[in-house]
């Protein structure tokens, strides 16, 4: 048997919700933090928490890009 070196779930895309106290399903609102890297970002709606996942997941592959090219 074979294992994958690479995890499923890889722990650099490992993040912390915290949704605030006033939140509802119709406005979210809280802050999203990659417990990683440590980074942290503040968002008022579902649309700005999925764009700073989106944000996030695309610096990855710019890193994995550039490790790749020898940078």
């Amino acid at each position: 048997m074979v294992l994958n070196p690479e995890s499923k779930y890889p722990n650099r895309r490992t993040y912390v919700v915290k949704l605030r106290s006033d939140a509802t399903p119709g406005a979210l609102a809280g802050r999203l933090e990659n417990l990683v890297t440590g980074h942290q970002c503040e968002f008022s709606c579902a649309e700005e928490l999925l764009a700073s996942i989106t944000g996030d997941l695309a610096s990855i592959a710019a890193e994995r890009t550039a490790d790749a090219a020898g940078e």
